[in-house]
C-alpha cells in the first residue's frame, strides 16, 4: 500500500576532503511531503544534494539530523532492506548471469514466497512492463531500454510502499528517454505507488511529475507543480534553470503592474513588492511575439535556428541587450532571416518577477 513520505528538517554533513576538519553541508534543512501515490521529482544541477537526499530516504546514508517518515513511521534507524522501499538505479544493476525472469524474481526468492505466488507476481509485473516475451533472455541480449524495464520490474514486483529512482534514464539516448519516461509515469500511476525521482533533466521532471523540488547548493529553492515552477519561479536560479529565460530590469508601478522601458504591463502577479521597487522580471522566449511592423520594442535578428515546430531567435533589442525568442509553427508563420529588423511585443500575463 502506498505511503506518504515526510521529510522534516533534514540535514546531512560530510567531512571535507581537505582534511582540515571542515564539514560540507550537502543537504540543509529540507522539509518535504510526498503524498501517497504522488511522483515527486528532485531536480537540480550536479552537486545540489538531490542524490544524497534520495540515499537518505533509501537508508544508504544516515542523516546528520532531522526525520524521515513513511506514513507515521520514523525510518531513520530502519535498515534499507526493512524500509518497504525499492530503488531503480542509473546503472540498472541487473545480474548479467541470470535470465530476465530470474532477475525479476530475485528479491521475491529472498523473501521466501511460495512458487505459485512468486510466479503470479512475476508474470503480472512482466506483462505490465512489456517483458513477457523476453523472460528467458540474457541481459546482454537486450537494449538499454529493455534492461531498464528489467530493473523497473524487479523493483515494483516487491510491491513497495515507496519507489525511488536515481537518474534511471541518463544512460539512454534522447528518443528512448522520452519513451521510457512516459512508460515509467504510466506504470507508477497505474499502480498508485509513491515515487521520488532524481534527475537533472528539466524536461524529464516537467513531463512526469506531480510535484517538482528544485534544489541548489543543498537547499530547496522551490517546491511546486510543474506549471507553477515554470510560470511562477520563486527565484532567479529557478527561472534560469527551468527552461530558457530573458531577465530584464523592471519597476513596480502598482498592484500586479510592472513597467519595462516605459511600457506598462498588467501581469496579475499578486506578490509583487511595493510600488516603486526595482525588480528583475522574467520573460520566457515563447511569451514574446515578433512582427515586421510595430511593437513595444525594436530589434535586429542576430541568429535564427529552424527546429521544425519552433524557430529560435537571438535578437539584439534596442536598449535591452540580447533576447531569446521562440516562435511556434514557423512553417506557417514564416521565418525572419538574420539581419532583419523586427518589432517585439510582450504577453503581459506571462511576465513574472521572482521574489529573489
Amino acid at each position: 500500500m502506498a505511503q506518504p513520505v515526510v521529510i522534516r528538517n533534514l540535514n546531512k554533513l560530510f567531512d571535507s576532503p581537505d582534511g582540515k576538519g571542515n564539514r560540507v553541508h550537502a543537504v540543509q534543512d529540507i522539509n518535504l511531503v510526498a503524498k501517497a501515490g504522488q511522483l515527486v521529482t528532485l531536480l537540480g544541477p550536479s552537486g545540489c544534494g538531490k542524490t544524497t537526499l534520495l540515499r537518505m530516504i533509501a537508508g544508504f546514508e544516515e542523516p546528520s539530523s532531522g526525520d524521515i517518515l513513511f506514513g507515521e513511521k520514523r525510518m531513520n534507524d530502519i535498515a534499507p532492506n526493512r524500509r518497504d522501499a525499492a530503488m531503480v538505479f542509473q546503472s540498472y544493476a541487473i545480474f548479467p548471469h541470470l535470465t530476465v525472469y530470474e532477475n525479476v524474481v530475485f528479491g521475491l526468492r529472498l523473501k521466501g514466497l511460495s512458487a505459485a505466488e512468486l510466479k503470479t507476481r512475476a508474470e503480472r509485473v512482466m506483462e505490465l512492463t512489456g517483458l513477457t516475451k523476453m523472460a528467458q533472455r540474457s541481459p546482454n541480449q537486450m537494449s538499454g531500454g529493455q534492461q531498464q524495464r528489467v530493473a523497473l520490474a524487479r523493483a515494483i514486483v516487491m510491491e513497495p510502499a515507496v519507489l525511488l529512482f536515481d537518474e534511471p534514464l541518463s544512460n539512454l539516448d534522447a528518443k528512448l528517454r522520452e519513451t521510457m519516461r512516459v512508460e515509467i509515469r504510466a506504470i507508477q500511476q497505474r499502480l498508485g505507488i509513491t515515487a521520488l525521482y532524481v534527475t537533472h533533466d528539466q524536461v524529464e521532471a516537467m513531463s512526469i511529475s506531480d510535484l517538482v523540488v528544485v534544489m541548489n547548493g543543498g537547499v530547496v529553492e522551490q517546491i511546486g507543480a510543474p506549471i507553477e515552477i515554470y510560470t511562477r519561479p520563486a527565484s532567479r536560479f529557478v527561472a534560469d534553470f527551468i527552461g530558457k529565460a530573458n531577465f530584464v530590469a523592471a519597476r513596480v508601478t502598482g498592484a500586479g503592474e510592472l513597467e519595462i522601458a516605459g511600457n506598462r504591463y498588467v501581469t496579475g502577479q499578486d506578490d509583487l513588492p511595493a510600488a516603486g521597487s526595482e525588480v528583475s522580471a522574467v520573460l520566457r522566449p515563447e511569451a514574446i511575439t515578433l512582427s515586421a511592423a510595430g511593437g513595444e520594442f525594436r530589434g535586429s535578428v542576430k541568429r535564427v535556428t529552424f527546429l521544425g515546430n519552433v524557430a529560435e531567435y537571438l535578437i539584439e533589442v534596442e536598449g535591452q541587450g540580447e533576447w531569446l525568442v521562440d516562435i511556434s509553427n514557423p512553417g506557417m508563420a514564416g521565418v525572419f532571416p538574420e539581419g532583419s529588423q523586427v518589432g517585439l511585443s510582450l504577453v503581459a500575463r506571462s511576465i513574472h518577477a521572482p521574489a529573489r
